[in-house]
């Protein structure tokens, strides 16, 4: 399908087995119940999603799981590419289109900190691979690698396939500003860190999220709402939202356990597994849990069936 990504585009959790092995079973169940719930696509391999605990053979097969299910329901399939090695990621960033995706997010490299000039060669090299768009990932929050805005503008005012950006620095108001006042084309700024600003990125122009998957739902109220103009409503259950995200998102692998947890909640998926190392949380965390999600869960709308 033609994919101009936007709306709301969440990381797919990666489901575990008792055992430690991925549950294929849940993972297939928990992207149906994504794409029939109103998604506008499908995100697979954020760091939402354990990309980094995954071997390639698995990779493999949830990517051949996710991307025909988002044909069938005419969602968008958004695999992302991770590599370090600016080789490695082209040739990745190529396999994942002819297998079908209609979208890559692209994980700049981080490990040892590489120059400016190299991380601008990297994005440039994937994008000029590959005809489907790619999302440029900025995360120096998790990756400890800046890159200026108009360094990214740059890009996109080159290359026709780098036209999208999730933006997850702090704050990340004013950079996404800069980033559309430097580009002389159209781009698409997606929201990232759990949707946190999202009310305030929406303001500034962006056109999409990419979330955790969990919560999903309470996302897409929020979207419509913004759309619809009716911003008191989109504020109401986005302050809800927050008191849930101010807790579960203390670090990243505090976030990824919690969305697991309510994703079995939810009856979504079947263990809340995480692979070691991970998160565990305690008694505290799980009360306060408790307490702010009750204050949440009323505003989940009914979920298809199957």
């Amino acid at each position: 399908m033609s994919c101009s990504p936007k709306g709301i585009l969440p990381i797919v959790s990666t489901p575990f087995d008792s055992t430690g092995d991925i549950d294929m079973e849940s993972f297939e169940h928990l992207c149906r119940r994504l794409a029939r719930n109103g998604c506008h696509g499908l995100t697979l391999f954020g760091i939402a999603g354990e990309y980094y605990k995954l071997t390639d053979a698995e990779r493999e097969k949830m990517a051949a799981c996710m991307i025909p299910i988002c044909r069938k329901h005419e969602v968008s399939s958004i695999v992302s590419v991770t590599d370090h090695a600016t080789k490695v990621a082209v040739q990745r960033a190529r396999h994942w289109e002819a297998l079908g995706a209609d979208a890559l997010m692209l994980l700049p490299p981080f490990f040892l900190k590489p120059s400016l000039a190299q991380l601008e060669a990297h994005i440039r090299a994937v994008g000029s691979a590959v005809e489907i768009p790619v999302i440029v990932q900025y995360a120096p929050e998790q990756t400890g690698v800046g890159i200026p805005p108009e360094v990214l503008a740059s890009i996109a005012n080159d290359l026709p396939t780098v036209r999208d950006f999730k933006i997850e620095c702090r704050p990340p108001g004013h950079y996404m500003s800069r980033l559309l006042e430097a580009t002389r084309r159209p781009v698409r700024i997606h929201v990232g860190s759990a949707g946190q600003n999202m009310i305030e990125a929406f303001s500034r122009g962006a056109v999409g999220a990419m979330p955790g998957c969990s919560m999903f739902d309470i996302y897409l109220e929020i979207h419509s709402a913004m759309l619809s103009g009716d911003e008191d409503t989109a504020i109401d259950l986005h302050t809800k939202l927050l008191a849930v995200l101010n807790h579960i998102r203390q670090s990243v692998e505090m976030i990824i356990a919690f969305e697991k947890h309510i994703l079995v909640r939810r009856g979504i998926i079947a263990h809340d597994i995480c692979r070691k190392p991970t998160y565990a949380a305690d008694t505290c965390d799980r009360q306060l849990f408790e307490q702010l999600y009750a204050r949440l869960v009323g505003c989940f709308p009914p979920l298809s069936r199957k």
